[in-house]
C-alpha cells in the first residue's frame, strides 16, 4: 500500500528520536526532577503524570495567550499545574480541582518550593460541581483537562461558555493508547472517541490534535 505524502512526513517516534526531542526542551528544574521522582515512586499511579515535554507546551501556551485565570481538571501530584502556573500573566491563578489528598499533598510541597503556591487555588471536590459553581461568564483563559475520561464531555460543555474569545482548552489523552481510534472501542476508550468526535462537531471552537504524549487536542474558542 502506498504512503500518502503527509504520512511520509511523519517521522517514526523511536527511542533515539524521542530523546533528541525531549533534548530540545528546557531541562526540569530541581523542583520538577524531585516532583518526578516523588510521582515515579508512587508505581503505577505515575503514568499518570505529563511528560516534561508537554509540561513545557503548557507553560508556554499560558505565556503565549497571557493567561490569567485558567482552570485545570485533574490534579494529580501537581507537575501540570507547576507547569501552567510558570506560565501565568502576573496576578493570574490556576484553579485546579481533584479529589484525592494524597496524591495533591504531593504537589502542595512542590508548588511551595517553586515558589508558586499562592498562584494555585486547589480545590479537593469533584470537579463537575467546582465547574458548574463557577461565574457564567467567558472570563477563563485556557482550560487543561486531564481527568476522568468518561467526564470530559461534561467538564467541556460546562467549561466551553466560560472561556473567553481566543482562549484555550486543552484536552490529554485524546489517543488514549491508541483505543480512540478503533470502532469497538468500549470503556475509556469508547469515551475518548466519543469526547474526540463531540469536539470536531462543536462550531464553537477550532481545533487541532497534536500526537504528544498520549495524544493533546488544543481548541480556540471562537468569538460569540
Amino acid at each position: 500500500m502506498s504512503r500518502s505524502a503527509d504520512e511520509v512526513k511523519t517521522v517514526p517516534l523511536t527511542p533515539e528520536v524521542y530523546s533528541y526531542l525531549v533534548a530540545q526542551a528546557e531541562p526540569p528544574s530541581e523542583v520538577q526532577a524531585e516532583l518526578i521522582r516523588r510521582t515515579r515512586a508512587l508505581g503505577g499511579p505515575a503514568e499518570m503524570q505529563i511528560p516534561h515535554e508537554q509540561g513545557v507546551l503548557l507553560t508556554l501556551l499560558a505565556r503565549l495567550i497571557g493567561a490569567r485565570r485558567i482552570v485545570e481538571i485533574g490534579t494529580f501530584t501537581g507537575y501540570s499545574t507547576l507547569a501552567l502556573a510558570e506560565g501565568l500573566a502576573p496576578g493570574g491563578q490556576v484553579l485546579t480541582c481533584d479529589v484525592s489528598e494524597e496524591w495533591t499533598s504531593i504537589a502542595q510541597e512542590a508548588w511551595k518550593a517553586a515558589g508558586v503556591a499562592d498562584r494555585i487555588d486547589l480545590r479537593i471536590a469533584p470537579a463537575l460541581e467546582t465547574v458548574t459553581a463557577l461565574p457564567a461568564e467567558p472570563v477563563v483563559d485556557l482550560v487543561f483537562l486531564d481527568a476522568d475520561k468518561t467526564g470530559y464531555r461534561a467538564y467541556w460543555d460546562q467549561l466551553v461558555p466560560r472561556v473567553r474569545p481566543g482562549g484555550l482548552l486543552l484536552a490529554d489523552n485524546v489517543l488514549y493508547g491508541g483505543e480512540a481510534v478503533r470502532a469497538d472501542a468500549a470503556g475509556n476508550g469508547l469515551a475518548i472517541r466519543e469526547f474526540n468526535a463531540h469536539v470536531r462537531a462543536d462550531d464553537r471552537v477550532e481545533s487541532v490534535m497534536l500526537p504528544i504524549a498520549d495524544g493533546l487536542t488544543i481548541a480556540r474558542r471562537m468569538s460569540t
